[in-house]
């Protein structure tokens, strides 16, 4: 499993939309044609956090997933209550995901 960590900034209040938005997506074929095996949203303030946990490689279905037509569908939705994190350097959604820097398991 990969996990890898969006982060953006959600307009206030909107938490319920986006998980509406987020479970009519998970409805179809979606996380699957991606490889997605979970997600979880969280907010703090205006603070917004998807976490997803992939098959494989998260970059690479995050590549694939622009040439989708349910991404591109979600994307829309989202726009209304979701705005990248900093606006000035985001390109793609690769540029939100969060760099992991320290990890620790338990043996």
């Amino acid at each position: 499993m990969n996990r890898t960590i969006i982060v953006a900034r959600i307009q206030p209040d909107a938490e319920s939309a986006v998980a509406d938005v987020f479970a009519a997506s998970d409805a179809t074929s979606l996380p699957h044609d991606l490889g997605v095996r979970q997600r979880a949203l969280y907010s703090l303030q205006d603070i917004y956090l998807h976490v997803i946990d992939f098959q494989s490689d998260p970059a690479e279905a995050l590549r694939r997933a622009q040439d989708l037509p349910g991404f591109r569908q979600i994307s829309a939705d989202l726009k209304p209550y979701i705005r990248p994190y900093d606006e000035q350097r985001w390109r793609t959604p690769q540029d939100a995901v969060a760099k992991q820097f320290y990890r620790w398991s338990a043996t």
